[in-house]
């Protein structure tokens, strides 16, 4: 235990801690509650477009387009997704160790993988461990991100794909369940055809009539760009849900943390405090009985 003037000192840099931490936390909440928004505004879009695809496969079985057909893979691109910033407990750690457990299990040589950046603490981390970068600059993640923040850094990748640079694109992501719950995942972004919500068998039943202008090849040539492009927003989307309810838990945590030190290092105070008295009592009795 340390001295009154110590202990003082400690718990007035607590409780500025928790002041820090709580507002925080309420930013956090609040940045929360639009991307939930935004993911709840976003999703039906993506429905939709499964649900067309699955309609045109089931309209024509030999339908054919690049990003459909499984290729022998040479070369992975994997996307990693996170955040800006710290201080959001283990969102971003989760990604990373997904990472390295597919890299683990996939045994990739020198060559064969690329590593896309979003985020700066995945640029970083992949700098720092001398992964091959597909682009050597930060691609941020802005709190209020938009499609077209996206929009040429999804081309890119597409451009790659049909151009042979690379025959699988892996995104890294954390799926967004509620506030408490986050779920690091990592799903084929192309070639589609290892995408389970597009279904290739015909259901039973009514089925929506799509007329497609000029033709069925045409549509399908506009149509998969993009629902790619939307694929990888909506992770976005996601992984930015997770990040701010990471980072609202974490700083409860902290804030939580915070106030039960203070309240310990209180009571160290009192008792050093009523220490302090108990030998000034002493003293003074002491003196006077010795002048009596």
């Amino acid at each position: 235990m340390g001295t009154m003037r110590d202990i003082k000192q400690r718990i007035h840099a607590t409780k500025k801690t928790s002041q820090i931490t709580k507002a925080m936390y309420m930013v956090s909440a609040s940045k929360l509650k639009k991307a939930e928004r935004s993911i709840v505004a976003f999703r039906p879009l993506t429905e939709r477009l499964d649900a067309m695809l699955s309609n045109i496969f089931n309209e024509d079985s030999d339908l054919r387009h690049p990003m459909l057909e499984a290729r022998e893979i040479r070369h992975t691109t994997c996307i990693l997704i996170t955040s800006d910033r710290g201080l959001a407990g283990p969102y971003n750690a989760n990604v990373f160790k997904t990472f390295e457990i597919f890299l683990k299990k996939q045994a990739f040589k020198e060559g064969e993988f690329s590593v896309a950046a979003i985020g700066s603490k995945a640029f970083n981390y992949v700098r720092k461990r001398d992964y091959p970068l597909v682009k050597d600059e930060v691609t941020q993640l802005r709190d209020d991100a938009e499609f077209i923040d996206f929009r040429r850094l999804t081309d890119e990748f597409i451009k790659q794909y049909l151009s042979g640079q690379t025959d699988q694109i892996i995104v890294f992501y954390n799926q967004f369940v509620n506030t408490l719950t986050q779920i690091p995942k990592h799903e084929i972004l192309v070639p589609l055809v290892y995408n389970p919500r597009i279904d290739t068998n015909k259901e039973e039943g009514t089925q929506p009539i799509y007329d497609f202008e000029p033709n069925i090849q045409s549509t399908l040539q506009s149509l998969i760009p993009n629902y790619v492009v939307n694929m990888l927003y909506g992770f976005i989307l996601e992984a930015k849900a997770s990040e701010h309810a990471a980072r609202m838990t974490a700083m409860k945590n902290a804030t939580d943390n915070a106030e039960d030190l203070i309240d310990t290092l209180s009571l160290s105070y009192n008792k050093a405090r009523q220490d302090a008295i108990t030998v000034e009592l002493t003293d003074i009795i002491g003196g006077a009985n010795a002048v009596n």
